[in-house]
């Protein structure tokens, strides 16, 4: 076993000495980024420089460390809602700042070699919406060529003037994206961006190949086949096919989704063990002994899964009855300050879905979906709910409950209640079908079976769950 392997494999153990412990949700404000690069304003192992103002005049910083001759630099949540790898880097300041232990010679070989730059935050007005785009509603990612948001012309000047050897474009994709047509996500996927129409492959964009190379190798230990290739195809405008252009080797990485991980907590442990394999093999310059054939090996993203995958079920429709799949997707939707977040389930595939699969399947073969009754009486406040027994209400076949219109709301809520709550919303007639909200009950025989109420199953012959995820609409 050589020592980049050794360094990989303690990385993984020894992974909670490391963790970022003030970070443990996705969405976070940029107080919290600050409040982590203000408490290393005095440490002399970092130079920390303002490099510019988002659009609403937020600070942008980078955290400079080691005086290796390989400039290094690294950005984040480029889009606001991206945060897995901000996360990350925190981590690997921790561990960089650490001493007297089995990673001395790895921080020593990473320090003396490279210098890094962090830029833990590139689009701060987005990250404060929990949104992608920045706060003039631009796609960063999409603005390397007319440099129309302030952030897209931050990124530009670092590049040009630090003229860095490799750069890391951090990201998150959607979770649901599978390893070409097969039933694994795509838990990570690399990148070595395309810097003209054919794909064609000079000596800066061949070490970014070599090194997602090495990388790849590593996670394939701890996800095995849950790792792709995003798609290669130009994009004229895109701040890594451009960087690519302009001399920086670009090593995208996306951050996709892993079965019962919903804040990336396991992926951003990835993400840390990824980013320091890759310095150490640039620091050690080991990444020339790679070829092509891992990369290309990788099969490219696709999109083959759904959150949930309802199999077989008997529908009747207009006196006529047949069997369809419904392919259902929990959707994020963030609370009032972007800080949390419950699901909007819809049933964002009906028909044939025999080629897909599901993070969660369910054969409903034998079952029928019928629409769920609803409560005959109409609530004024919420808190009026707190009398009923939802589990009971299940059993009877009810899924909806009606409230009285409330003009001061508007949009969709989260409730505790395994129900969906009609409150601006119109009872429904028949049974929910393309696009609807992911609702309805599964009998057999005429009788109660399941439950599946925004999306999320529960069955009626189990145990009462202790956690909903009801809706209101």
């Amino acid at each position: 076993m050589n020592l980049k392997t050794t360094f990989e494999n303690n990385l993984y153990t020894a992974y909670p000495l490391f963790r970022e412990t003030s970070l443990t949700k996705r969405r976070f404000k940029q107080d919290a980024v600050n409040d982590l690069i203000d408490k290393r304003r005095k440490n002399p192992a970092y130079e920390i420089k303002q490099v510019g103002e988002s659009f609403e005049e937020r600070p942008i910083q980078y955290i400079k460390t080691g005086n290796g001759p390989r400039k290094i630099l690294l950005w984040t949540q480029m889009h606001g809602d991206e945060a897995t790898a901000t996360m990350a880097c925190f981590d690997i300041l921790n561990f960089l700042e650490g001493k007297n232990d089995s990673f001395d010679e790895a921080r020593k070989l990473i320090l003396s070699e490279t210098t890094l730059y962090f830029v833990p935050m590139l689009n701060p007005d987005g990250a404060h919406r929990f949104q992608r785009r920045n706060a003039q509603n631009i796609d960063i990612n999409r603005d390397a060529l007319h440099l129309q948001a302030p952030e897209s012309r931050i990124l530009k000047t670092l590049q040009q003037t630090l003229q860095p050897e490799f750069g890391f474009n951090l990201h998150d994709k959607n979770p649901r994206y599978s390893v070409g047509n097969t039933s694994k996500l795509a838990t990570i996927s690399f990148l070595a961006t395309a810097y003209d129409q054919e794909r064609n492959v000079n000596t800066v964009r061949e070490k970014a190949i070599q090194v997602i190379a090495g990388m790849n190798r590593m996670l394939q230990n701890y996800i095995p086949n849950q790792v792709g290739r995003w798609n290669e195809d130009y994009e004229p405008r895109a701040f890594g096919d451009n960087i690519q252009k302009w001399g920086t080797t670009l090593i995208l990485i996306e951050s996709g989704g892993y079965v019962g991980d919903p804040e990336k907590q396991y992926i951003r442990k990835l993400n840390f063990m990824s980013i320091l394999s890759g310095l150490y093999a640039i620091a050690e310059n080991s990444f020339i002994n790679e070829g092509r054939e891992t990369y290309y090996a990788l099969p490219e993203n696709s999109r083959y899964i759904y959150d949930l995958l309802i199999k077989n079920v008997t529908v009747t429709q207009d006196g006529q009855t047949f069997q369809t799949d419904l392919g259902i997707d929990r959707i994020e939707v963030n609370d009032e300050d972007a800080t949390n977040f419950f699901y909007h389930s819809k049933i964002e595939e009906y028909g044939d879905l025999s080629i897909f699969f599901g993070s969660e399947e369910f054969d409903a073969t034998g079952y029928t979906l019928e629409k769920g009754k609803t409560l005959p009486v109409s609530y004024q406040e919420i808190n009026e709910l707190d009398k009923l027994d939802p589990w009971a209400l299940l059993k009877e076949g009810y899924t909806f409950i009606k409230m009285e219109p409330d003009a001061s709301t508007s949009g969709i809520s989260a409730t505790e209640l395994p129900l969906q709550i009609l409150r601006n919303k119109p009872e429904p007639v028949s049974p929910p079908t393309f696009e609807d909200t992911a609702t309805f009950i599964l009998t057999k025989n005429g009788e109660v079976k399941f439950a599946v109420v925004n999306g999320f199953v529960y069955d009626l012959s189990a145990e009462k769950p202790v956690f909903y995820n009801g809706i209101v609409e």
